[in-house]
């Protein structure tokens, strides 16, 4: 690599980890490129030689959070007693445990907005995409019969179940809820939805 690359690739590095920094501290509405720039001692406008616009910075940030995530998530799957329906449960509360201590990081993959026009890069899709496996793998060990599509809606329903009573519970406006007693719903809200998909295969519905 020549020298003039490696120092690219050390400042676009820098850039991303700032940015991080930035919106950690200042949520997603605080990253300004100006700000960016002086940090890490370039020009204004030389942000776009590193970066092709604010759009990929903020998914490179996401793409980091969401590796994070997928870590925490592979911890938790393997970290208690055996078995798919305690293995989403712990799934479930790693997800929430996440979302609290790295709130504006987790934020910031939902409130960021690609223009109409602009499709989601395929990379970007698929940092997204990897991460169901952590709910598929269970929900296909308890339901062995059903097919994969069918496991895949399932596992997006479940996921939107758990995400929405995180992200109510974490709102510090209107509904907080002690992040231990959100655990605890999170927790019972999991087992009942899993045992009513386990009575409703039973009973052929």
């Amino acid at each position: 690599m020549s020298k003039t690359l490696e120092r690219r690739a050390k400042q676009r590095e820098a850039l991303i980890e700032a940015a991080e920094r930035m919106i950690k501290t200042k949520g997603l509405a605080g990253l300004k490129t100006r700000e960016l720039a002086q940090e890490i001692g370039v020009a204004n406008g030389a942000v776009y030689n590193l970066v092709a616009d604010v759009d990929e910075l903020v998914l490179m940030i996401g793409s980091r959070t969401l590796a994070r995530l997928d870590a925490e998530l592979s911890a938790a799957e393997s970290a208690g007693p055996p078995g798919p329906e305690a293995a989403l449960v712990r799934i479930a509360i790693a997800y929430c445990d996440f979302a609290a201590h790295n709130l504006e990081l987790w934020r910031a993959l939902f409130e960021h907005r690609m223009p109409s026009e602009k499709p989601l890069p395929d990379w970007a899709i698929a940092d997204q995409m990897h991460l169901f496996r952590h709910i598929h793998e269970p929900l296909a060990a308890l339901f062995p019969q059903r097919s994969f599509d069918d496991i895949s809606v399932t596992a997006r329903s479940l996921f939107s179940a758990v995400h929405g009573m995180v992200a109510l519970g974490l709102e510090q406006k209107l509904i907080a809820v002690p992040l231990a007693a959100l655990r605890a719903q999170i927790a019972t809200m999991v087992k009942a939805m899993v045992t009513g998909l386990v009575a409703e295969e039973k009973t052929g519905r």
